[in-house]
């Protein structure tokens, strides 16, 4: 009647894994299920989950090889002398990536085995609270039991199942990726973020690229952009952070469908794909043909074949994905679940990782320690990426209240940009604060070049409740983008009036 493992772990991407090889270290019989069901296009990939195989890896690969085609222009201004005109080769920068990428799965396999950890490579379904069923490829049935078990099967790209065709012909970033040859003419519909860092390194390896935007874009990004109205506050669009990105991407090369949504896709007899649109402001509907069609609708947790309900395991019924509580247990006991399948979760590597760690130290460590998911810093790697951590503008007002806010912000131009003569009318940040006596910084949102990287070093003193005093007594690293942040004495108070000007 002893359930075989201590720790079964269904779903090989980052959190299950770190909670897998964490629970390892304390000794215990740990086992992982994981199995990738292919896309709609047949593709398929290893151990590792979406970040390795499908997200920050290799899209942060091809967003590199973009950037360094703006540094090609950039060098002839410095001085180099390169022979015009420059091409770029889809297949030679593929190969790269995904071998990097299958180095990674392999290195994964390896870890587990290193810390003897059992894998099977089976698609999981639950047959009782303690009892999974796994099935191979072939069909072949594997029935593990275990006293704990993580669910860690994260999300999968969705298809807008209204438009005609569009499950047939369209492409989702679960494919890009793994493309073997150019997307030539690509069109990546509705505006989420990785529909702009596909486009930013589209357009950025000389490739014609559209995007259809549907509403507003970077949805749950900074949108504010705050100016004194009779004393009211008045968000507008001319200066939001996500705006700011999409101009960059307009003036750098990317074109835009705005406020339009498909409504079929069709093939022709070239092979190209005719896609129809509807322009909601010109009420016209409007075609074109590409080559690759790719949607960016939002991620579906991965739960359709677990068997959740069998177990008692809750779900929103809205969002498909599994409640849990500060500890990551759903409903049923010593069942949990962490990353991008959980409900109220941020989608990212790094807090999914931390969450399984320090779940595995809570089950078997003696820990008490849980996951802290406020101030958290991430970057959209488009072109000219946009970092940011803490609160945006809106959700510090809806907090706190206007009245107890206080905006500093300024435009800069990176150093870098001038002798190149590159356009910096994007390049931006923005700190809000408390306006009590301290000022406690409760989120930046920086635009420019290495963006994460920037962030990365302000998120620690941010998590420690760093003050705007304390940030104008930092002395900044010259002459850096970074500095700039130390440097933030232009404001804007809610309710009175303000000129912004350039830094």
């Amino acid at each position: 009647g002893k359930n075989e493992y201590d720790l079964l772990v269904i779903g090989g991407g980052s959190g299950g894994l770190a909670c897998a090889k964490e629970a390892a270290q304390f000794g215990r019989k740990v086992a992982v299920m994981d199995y990738v069901e292919p896309s709609p296009q047949g593709t398929t990939w290893g151990l590792g989950g979406t970040c390795v195989n499908v997200g920050c890896i290799p899209k942060k690969l091809m967003h590199q090889a973009a950037l360094l085609g703006s540094a090609i222009k950039d060098a002839q201004h410095y001085g180099w002398n390169i022979s015009q005109p420059v091409h770029h080769t889809w297949s030679v920068m593929a190969q790269g990536v995904q071998n990097y990428v299958k180095s990674l799965n392999w290195g994964h396999r390896v870890q587990l085995q290193e810390k003897k950890v059992k894998y099977f490579n089976v698609k999981g379904s639950f047959s009782d609270p303690h009892t999974v069923r796994g099935l191979t490829k072939a069909g072949k049935e594997t029935v593990v039991t275990a006293d704990n078990i993580v669910i860690a099967t994260g999300g999968r790209p969705k298809h807008p199942m209204d438009v005609a065709g569009a499950l047939e012909y369209g492409i989702t970033s679960d494919d890009l990726f793994w493309l073997k040859e150019s997307p030539g003419k690509t069109l990546p519909s509705f505006i989420l973020y990785v529909s702009l860092e596909c486009a930013g390194f589209l357009t950025g390896i000389g490739l014609d690229t559209t995007v259809m935007v549907r509403s507003v874009p970077l949805r749950g990004f900074d949108q504010a952009s705050h100016i004194s109205k009779k004393n009211q506050i008045c968000f507008t669009t001319q200066q939001q952070m996500a705006s700011l990105v999409t101009d960059h991407m307009e003036s750098y090369g990317t074109k835009f469908l705005k406020r339009c949504f498909p409504t079929k896709v069709e093939k022709l007899k070239s092979n190209r794909l005719q896609v129809t649109w509807k322009n909601a402001d010109l009420d016209t509907e409007e075609t074109d043909s590409f080559d690759t069609v790719m949607w960016a609708v939002g991620r579906a947790p991965d739960t359709k074949t677990l068997n959740l309900e069998t177990v008692g395991v809750k779900t929103n019924s809205e969002t498909g994905k599994i409640i849990v509580d500060a500890s990551e247990a759903t409903s049923v006991p010593h069942i949990y679940a962490v990353g991008d399948i959980t409900e109220g979760r941020p989608e990212l590597t790094p807090t999914a990782i931390a969450a399984g760690k320090l779940l595995a130290q809570r089950l078997f460590g003696q820990s008490s320690e849980l996951m802290d998911y406020d101030n958290v810093p991430t970057t959209v790697f488009t072109p000219l990426e946009y970092g940011c951590v803490g609160l945006s503008e809106e959700a510090a007002v809806q907090r706190h209240g206007s009245d107890n806010i206080e905006v500093y912000h300024a435009y800069y131009k990176p150093l870098e940009f001038t002798v190149a003569e590159r356009d910096a009318t994007q390049c931006y940040m923005k700190m809000v604060c408390l306006r009590e006596r301290e000022q406690r910084i409760l989120g930046l949102h920086f635009i420019g070049p290495n963006a994460g990287e920037v962030i990365q070093g302000f998120a620690l003193g941010i998590k420690c409740g760093a003050t705007y005093p304390q940030m104008m007594k930092t002395v900044g690293i010259h002459p850096t983008c970074a500095e700039e942040v130390t440097k933030l004495h232009i404001t804007k108070r809610s309710g009175l009036d303000a000129t912004v000007t350039g830094c």
